[in-house]
């Protein structure tokens, strides 16, 4: 099977390290296509190549992949699979511009420096080429774990949005501790937040950008910053009911899995 990845950053990296496939890289940037594919043993192709593929990956950036669905879908023999980290619009324009063909819609939910983990799946029109690219994820390790775009996009607002919210707003307004002062919790968060800020800011604005979310974090702070002490312990209280509600559904379904 031969398979064009477009997009070659890291993400792009990931799939094409995955699968056992005929590798094609392409890029905005060529040499990041070339860098791939040398590293990968596939071949870099042009982004507007005229070459058809077996099956054709989108790696792309959050708000260009409507686009490159419309550019790059033609390319796709059999099927067409985005790996971008959201999922109502893509799959629907992947339905719109290849109804006649294979189409999944993928989200590792992990940098590809902590794989294997679990992946977000939704396969909207199923066949032997997406069976074969998703069963050699399995190979490696990670979960699959089905969803639907609504069920995804909306647990994103808070995997995502919310939660990196909340850890670059203490990062942000956090003063440095010395060593014999500080908390475990405070550790935490620390270590935390030099995590999400190793990453690339980019992509984290792009998913900003894409959920709701940052807004009710905000309101819940101002909350907690204005309450009287009883306000407090009643916002307290409502804290820890939502976090051993989410404790119990991870003890209960570690996977994710219904």
């Amino acid at each position: 099977m031969n398979v064009l990845v477009v997009g070659a950053g890291a993400m792009g990296r990931w799939f094409g390290e995955s699968i056992h496939c005929d590798l094609a890289f392409a890029d905005a940037d060529p040499a990041v296509a070339e860098n791939a594919a040398n590293e990968l043993g596939g071949r870099a192709v042009e982004l507007d190549t005229s070459e058809t593929f077996d099956a054709v990956c989108l790696a792309v950036p959050l708000p260009v992949v409507e686009g490159a669905i419309e550019e790059h879908a033609v390319k796709a023999e059999r099927a067409l699979l985005d790996l971008t980290g959201v999922m109502a619009e893509p799959v629907s324009a992947m339905a719109e511009r290849v109804p006649d063909k294979e189409r999944v819609s993928l989200h590792p939910l992990f940098g590809p420096e902590n794989a294997p983990g679990n992946v977000a799946v939704v396969v909207d029109e199923p066949g032997p080429v997406t069976d074969d690219l998703l069963s050699a994820l399995e190979s490696r390790g990670n979960t699959l774990v089905e969803t639907t775009p609504d069920e995804h996009d909306e647990a994103m607002k808070t995997v995502q949005a919310s939660a990196h919210t909340a850890i670059l707003a203490f990062a942000l307004s956090a003063n440095s501790v010395p060593d014999g002062l500080r908390t475990p919790v405070y550790d935490c968060l620390t270590d935390l937040s030099a995590q999400v800020t190793s990453g690339d800011s980019r992509v984290y604005a792009d998913i900003q950008a894409a959920f709701d979310g940052a807004e009710d974090v905000a309101a819940a702070a101002n909350e907690l910053a204005d309450a009287t002490v009883e306000e407090f312990e009643h916002l307290y209280r409502d804290a820890k009911s939502n976090g051993d509600t989410n404790a119990y559904r991870n003890e209960t379904d570690p996977e994710g899995k219904r």
